[in-house]
């Protein structure tokens, strides 16, 4: 395989990386304006596509590489602000899964909303055709790569 990019410029994944930057601020800057203060980045991005709701912290922990003491941690304060419950896991009665209440559903569809709005905000930034192509490309790769 031959090195395609100049060792002047940014590695693709650093790039993805202040794209998603950019998105994860977008998306938070509507939380906030819908009126969401109670929150910060942090907790906003655990609701993963294509739901937090279901999900067990331990796989969230893995999913965000980060420890499990900061996720429980996370959550205990959406679970007190009235977001989700953590309920037995009636497959392994020892483990935890998260699920959304009508408060955290409310906010789940803002999020989704918000993330559409940056991608339209990219769309118009590169043009439809160019929007289409990379957002097909990138379709492309992540059926590609090996599942975590």
């Amino acid at each position: 395989m031959s090195n395609i990019s100049s060792h002047n410029s940014p590695y693709i994944g650093a790039m993805l990386r202040v794209i998603w930057q950019w998105v994860r601020e977008q998306i938070f800057a509507g939380v906030v304006a819908a009126g969401y203060d109670d929150l910060n980045p942090a907790h906003v991005g655990l609701f993963r596509y294509p739901t937090l709701d279901g999900q067990r912290p331990t796989e969230l922990a893995d999913q965000l590489q980060i420890k499990k003491q900061s996720i429980n941690d996370l959550l205990r304060h959406l679970e007190q602000s009235g977001y989700l419950v953590r309920k037995i896991d009636p497959a392994d009665r020892r483990a935890r899964i998260v699920r959304l209440t009508a408060r955290g559903q409310r906010l789940e569809k803002i999020i989704n909303d918000q993330a559409k709005e940056a991608e339209n905000q990219i769309a118009e930034m590169l043009g439809n055709k160019r929007f289409m192509r990379l957002r097909s490309e990138l379709e492309v790769l992540v059926t590609q790569l090996p599942p975590r």
